[in-house]
This record gives C-alpha cells, sequence and structure tokens, in this order.
C-alpha cells in the first residue's frame, strides 16, 4: 500500500524582524523535508524543539517555509490515556470554557448514558447545528461565542466539541491534522476524547474521513497547536497552500465509529 504525502507552503511577509515558532511538521513522517528562504532564496535556519516545534528568526523581507513528508498509511501502535493526559484534557482552557457551559451541556446531553454515547450525541448535535462558514470567527472566538453565533469553521466545531465533553467529565483535546480529502485543503482541527483509555477522534464537521487523517499535534485547544506563533517582531502570512494525498483510495466514515489516529 502507499504512503500518504503531504506538504504546505506559507509565505510571510515581514515587515520587523520576527520570531516565529511553526507547528507545521508531521508528528510521525517516515521522511521529510522543511526549507526555510529568505529574500533572494538566501537560506534561513529553523530549529528543532522538543514536540515537533520549528524555531525560526525572519529576517526584513518575504519569508517562504516550505515543507513535505511521506506518512505510513497504517502508522505505529496508538498510545494509551497517561493519567496526566486525562487530567490536562478535563480543565478549562482558553477556548474551550467548560465551566461556563456546564449547565448547557448537562441540560442537553446528560442523558446520554455511557461516555461512548455522549460523545457521540455531541459531535452529532455539533455537526446539525452549526454552520460551515469561513471568515465567520476570528483569533479570539472561544467556544462560548461559537454556540451563540451558531457558525464556524473546524477550529471552531472542535472548540465546541471539546468544550462540551469536559462539561460532561469526558476528557477531550483538540488535535491538529493533515485531511486527505478536505476541500478546500487547508490544516484540519478535530478532538480526540478519551475512552476506556484510549484516544477516539471526532470530526464534527464530517469533511474529511477520520481514517486518513495525519497526525500534527494535539493539545487544550489551538492556542497549544498554532500553525505560527509570533513570539515579537511583525509580519502577516499572504499564502499558505496546503496538500494532503492519502495513500490509497480514500475510505468511507460513518463519522460514529470508534476511530483512532496513530
Amino acid at each position: 500500500m502507499n504512503n500518504s504525502q503531504v506538504a504546505s507552503t506559507l509565505g510571510f511577509d515581514v515587515t520587523e524582524p520576527a520570531e516565529i515558532v511553526l507547528r507545521i511538521a508531521a508528528a510521525r513522517p517516515l521522511a521529510e523535508t522543511l526549507a526555510v528562504t529568505g529574500d533572494g532564496g538566501r537560506a534561513v535556519e529553523a530549529v528543532e524543539l522538543p514536540g515537533r516545534l520549528h524555531y525560526v528568526r525572519a529576517p526584513r523581507g518575504r519569508l517562504t517555509v516550505t515543507y513535505a513528508a511521506e506518512v505510513a498509511v497504517s502508522g505505529t501502535e496508538p498510545a494509551g490515556v497517561t493519567e496526566v493526559e486525562r487530567i490536562v484534557a478535563l480543565r478549562p482552557s482558553r477556548y474551550c470554557p467548560s465551566d461556563r457551559l456546564a449547565g448547557f451541556a448537562a441540560t442537553m446531553f446528560g442523558w446520554a448514558g455511557d461516555h461512548t454515547a455522549t460523545v457521540r450525541a455531541i459531535t452529532t448535535w455539533v455537526f446539525e447545528h452549526l454552520s460551515y462558514s469561513a471568515g465567520s470567527s476570528g483569533p479570539t472566538t472561544d467556544a462560548a461565542d461559537t454556540l451563540l453565533d451558531g457558525r464556524g469553521v473546524c477550529r471552531d466545531y472542535a472548540h465546541l466539541v471539546a468544550t462540551l465533553c469536559r462539561a460532561l467529565n469526558v476528557p477531550a483535546r483538540v488535535v491538529a491534522v493533515y485531511a486527505p480529502g478536505l476541500s478546500p485543503m487547508d490544516f484540519h482541527l478535530v478532538v480526540e476524547t478519551a475512552l476506556d483509555g484510549r484516544w477516539k477522534v471526532w470530526d464534527a464537521t464530517r469533511l474529511a474521513p477520520r481514517q486518513s487523517l495525519i497526525r500534527i499535534a494535539d493539545g487544550r485547544d489551538a492556542a497549544d497547536t498554532a500553525l505560527e506563533t509570533t513570539l515579537s517582531g511583525l509580519l502577516t502570512m499572504p499564502e499558505l497552500f496546503i496538500t494532503a494525498v492519502a495513500g490509497g483510495d480514500l475510505p468511507a466514515d460513518d463519522h460514529l465509529s470508534l476511530v483512532e489516529l496513530s
């Protein structure tokens, strides 16, 4: 069976020299390349940090980041849920204020029964009650805002699912992924919940099959998984191009069965 192929190109206009941290590398690649170039094609160093982060000191001018990786279709055996992960995944966070939505979650989904039934009910409800609308949310939009507005993009769907799960004592975290089959192609954010000691993945947008998703990073919310974080300086990102091609036919996904990411 062929391996999956992913790639991304990020183009920055750097007004003032900047420190940036990139999180675009696949978590477990078989092979990969990462190149950062400035004006005139001059190479710029990217220092890899723990957690598959890459730190770059961006000079003034145009900065281009290109990444490509080959990823096994059948990855390594997924790890179980650790006690620390479970605890962190139950806490409220910046974009997932589960303490503020506890009453709503209990009223709407407290009847669902076991945790698996609860998560299925939450993801189905979010899919049915939110409208996918590009540009409808911003960098400060949290799950409570999304619930009130009734629309959003993948990160908003993921934040709302994770928030409602945590509010009902189901550990949940978000996962940044490359998503073969996604249209239009982009970086994608989904949710993992801890069920019977394993992380199970859910996508309330239902825009790509979960079995083909390729993990980049996981965390409490989008603040932990941002593709680019500016530590200092001033820049914009007018160019973003992503490809993700599955190593074989895209699988059918009912979005209700239990699926794990490697």
